[in-house]
């Protein structure tokens, strides 16, 4: 089956599986050896048809997180939406992948993700981060809650209905609350300074503005933000090590 896949997770994980990914997004990087010589046909949120026409693929698999609504309604091919909210969704729908590619990597893939579901949660570390790159400022002082940014102007978050939340959470981290439905709150920094602060490194890259983060005077760590949101086999592997499940 000829695939073209929108979903950067999606495109590691079916490559890693040995399905026949014949086109990608732009944002598709993993694994890099093998996605050298795969077409880009567009980005996450927008694509262009004739190209993905050109492959004369079988399928375009989507996700309803990743990708809106209007690419699957325009969709020329047959198209699969997975809809990647929190792991236990993550678990779902490597079941439904493994099922449909027939693809016995991917049904293992989803034992592992059950493993990680079953396992107990730890007690959140901040002298050991899961996925820590580098501090902004260490912790002085004992922290309740947690912050996750993954945008600057404005500082944008994340609530525990996403994916990166339900990671947080398997891991022992307590997010803080934020209004019901907002799954990515708009904030102001100086209003939550009793919590400590974790910049992802992408899709903004707080990793290169250490110097403005530091003059903020905020405690806070740069995490590594493949690990927290790319889900499939990455989200997988990288639970399974903080968990020690391997």
């Amino acid at each position: 089956m000829r695939v073209v896949s929108m979903v950067p997770s999606w495109t590691e994980t079916l490559l890693r599986a040995g399905v026949q990914v014949v086109g990608r997004t732009r944002f598709c990087i993993h694994p890099p050896k093998m996605i050298t010589n795969i077409p880009i046909v567009g980005g996450t949120k927008d694509v262009s048809w004739d190209l993905v026409a050109d492959l004369k693929p079988d399928l375009v698999l989507l996700d309803e997180e990743e990708n809106p609504l209007e690419m699957a309604e325009e969709c020329p091919v047959p198209c699969l939406t997975t809809h990647v909210s929190s792991l236990q969704n993550l678990q779902a729908e490597l079941v439904r992948l493994g099922e449909y590619f027939k693809n016995p990597m991917l049904m293992e893939l989803a034992v592992d993700c059950l493993d990680v579901l079953e396992a107990p949660k730890p007690t959140w570390n901040f002298e050991k981060i899961p996925g820590f790159l580098e501090w902004v400022k260490p912790p002085s002082r004992e922290y309740k809650n947690v912050v996750y940014l993954i945008w600057k102007k404005p500082w944008m978050s994340v609530s525990r209905e996403t994916y990166i939340g339900s990671v947080l959470e398997k891991l022992g981290a307590t997010i803080v609350e934020f209004p019901e439905g907002e799954k990515y709150p708009v904030i102001e920094i100086e209003d939550y300074k009793d919590s400590f602060f974790l910049f992802s490194s992408e899709p903004y890259p707080f990793h290169k503005k250490i110097s403005d983060l530091k003059a903020l005077g905020i405690e806070g760590a740069i995490v590594n933000g493949e690990s927290y949101s790319w889900f499939g086999v990455r989200g997988v592997e990288f639970l399974r090590e903080a968990l020690l499940l391997r």
